[in-house]
């Protein structure tokens, strides 16, 4: 059984910084492609950064510059640093995994990411 579990959202001043965690289970988690997507309220599901299992990744340009996306293999998890936070970040952050023969992936339940002062 396929599990992804994110964690670390929460309430957050403008400017101030979260870290988002993913852990995965049921997979080969080494050959998969992580991402993370967001969903803000009335809007379409957007990729916010990936991470290939090489290492390669690439993020929307709405956070470059401000978010950074890692993995840690050994612990089948993958993170993504958000820093100088703005309102318009707000959104449900949702983990994915793929790959080229599974390019729909499976999905994690999501966390809130809440940028308000």
């Amino acid at each position: 059984q396929v599990r992804l579990v994110e964690s670390g959202g929460g309430l957050v001043q403008p400017g101030g910084s979260l870290r988002l965690s993913c852990a995965a289970s049921g997979i080969t988690y080494s050959l998969y492609t992580m991402g993370w997507y967001r969903q803000a309220p009335g809007k379409q599901r957007e990729l916010v950064a990936d991470i290939t299992a090489s290492g390669g990744s690439k993020s929307a340009d709405s956070v470059k510059g401000r978010f950074t996306i890692s993995r840690d293999n050994p612990k089948n998890t993958v993170y993504l640093q958000m820093n100088s936070l703005k309102p318009e970040d707000t959104a449900v952050y949702f983990c994915n995994a793929k790959t080229s023969s599974n390019l729909v992936g499976f999905w994690g339940q999501g966390t809130q990411v809440t940028v308000s002062s």
